[in-house]
């Protein structure tokens, strides 16, 4: 089997260990701890020392990792690549429990970012996410993670008889067509508390004990290697799980260098990065600074080392859909399996400029692999990612790429297996400067 396919699936099981932000980071965390790093606390003092593995959480649902350069931090700066962990979905609302034509039950939930709505029907669907216990602290809830792990719930389609018109296109109501059948009930069945019921049968605690959740639903079944050479990588979440993935197994395989290696996991890009586990919150700029004073840096030289310093903001790019060429920007066309994509936009919603590009270029040319650049047509507005949103915080050198992929936010994405590999080498190489 070769590097690349090992790569793909296991990328394929990372994701699907990983149905919630609160699990992806749970499961960087593991692998981080198997590789030699040590968690640091955000509330204890931090000791340090160079070419150390480290790393720290916000939120249960953002992660930054780094090893500690052997250089001094005001000469030789930080080298980030940023990358977030959530995806769009579905969030099961409080007192979700809906009782419907005396058969049927459902739950109340809310859509999370901008999924495909249509995407999600007729598909298993299962629920997980983070619960918050009573403790001793009520400061401090206890904080459990939950996966239910089976498929549990679905959103039924109408039949086309019953709506005739829906191949010409329908809009789906988000309060009304998109909520999830649970279960069939009788007069018998106790519907009150249904789900704290099985989250706290899940869990092994007293159903009292919960005071609140973060639920979220997932498509169940894994993802695949597809296509006659085996060459699609077919699963949900690929954006952004497949950047998440491709900076872990990098800076994991790192060496320390003179620069500090930084890996940034954020949350809550789908929904505009305004949290305080987001790249629009002084987050990483924190972090960065503590790794700073803990080698009794000063100011002045915390602003030196962000001056030195480069940012590659990591989010799946758009490639040309075979069924919609017409979409895209007529001279600029990333296709799959043609490399990672340099992301451009001449009102920056995009990072990237001439000098950025130039030096993801030469770290691509130097990994021999290729690459490619993506710009909207100039008549369609196109989305924004983490690294604009960051360089409100930190005035640090970017460059905004992603591997080129399809059906983006669909329930299933479609990127290649060669790509992702591709992917992971720019990052290995950009690590080792």
């Amino acid at each position: 089997m070769s590097e690349q396919l090992d790569l793909a699936k296991d990328l394929i099981e990372f994701i699907y260990e990983s149905p919630t932000q609160f699990h992806a980071v749970e499961n960087i965390k593991n692998i981080l701890i198997k590789n030699g790093f040590k968690e640091l606390k955000s509330t204890s003092k931090w000791n340090i020392e160079k070419e150390g593995k480290y790393f720290t959480t916000k939120n249960d649902s953002a992660l930054i990792a780094f090893v500690l350069g052997k250089g001094e931090i005001e000469q030789n700066g930080f080298k980030i690549i940023g990358a977030h962990t959530d995806t769009p979905t579905f969030r099961v609302k409080p007192n979700p429990e809906i009782l419907e034509s005396g058969t049927y039950l459902k739950l109340n939930t809310e859509v999370y970012g901008g999924p495909i709505l249509n995407t999600w029907l007729d598909r298993p669907l299962s629920i997980a996410g983070r619960v918050s216990l009573k403790s001793d602290n009520m400061l401090k809830p206890d904080i459990k993670l939950i996966n239910i792990n089976k498929p549990i719930l679905i959103i039924p389609n109408i039949a086309i008889h019953m709506n005739n018109k829906v191949n010409e296109g329908i809009e789906l109501n988000k309060q009304k067509h998109t909520l999830p059948l649970v279960s069939l009930i009788n007069e018998n069945f106790e519907k009150e508390n249904y789900l704290l019921k099985q989250i706290a049968n899940n869990l092994n605690v007293n159903i009292e004990d919960i005071i609140d959740f973060d639920l979220f639903l997932y498509e169940y079944n894994k993802g695949n290697i597809i296509g006659l050479n085996e060459e699609f990588i077919s699963t949900g979440k690929l954006d952004d799980l497949a950047m998440v993935h491709a900076g872990l197994n990098a800076i994991i395989n790192s060496k320390s260098t003179y620069a500090t290696n930084v890996l940034a996991c954020f949350d809550n890009e789908e929904i505009g990065s305004r949290t305080k586990q987001g790249a629009a919150s002084p987050m990483l700029k924190n972090i960065l600074e503590r790794i700073s004073i803990a080698q009794n840096k000063n100011r002045e030289e915390f602003m030196m080392a962000l001056n030195n310093s480069f940012i590659i903001s990591a989010d799946m790019a758009h490639a040309v859909h075979p069924n919609y060429t017409e979409k895209h920007d007529p001279t600029n066309k990333p296709v799959l399996k043609g490399g990672p994509v340099i992301k451009i936009n001449a009102n920056q919603s995009y990072t990237t400029d001439s000098d950025t590009s130039a030096v993801y270029e030469m770290i691509c040319k130097n990994a021999d692999i290729p690459y490619q650049k993506f710009v909207n047509r100039s008549d369609v507005r196109g989305g924004s990612t983490i690294g604009p949103i960051s360089s409100t915080q930190l005035d640090i050198r970017s460059i905004d790429i992603g591997g080129p992929m399809l059906s983006m936010h669909s329930i299933r994405e479609l990127t290649t297996v060669d790509d992702h590999y591709y992917t992971k080498k720019s990052f290995d190489e950009f690590y080792k400067i």
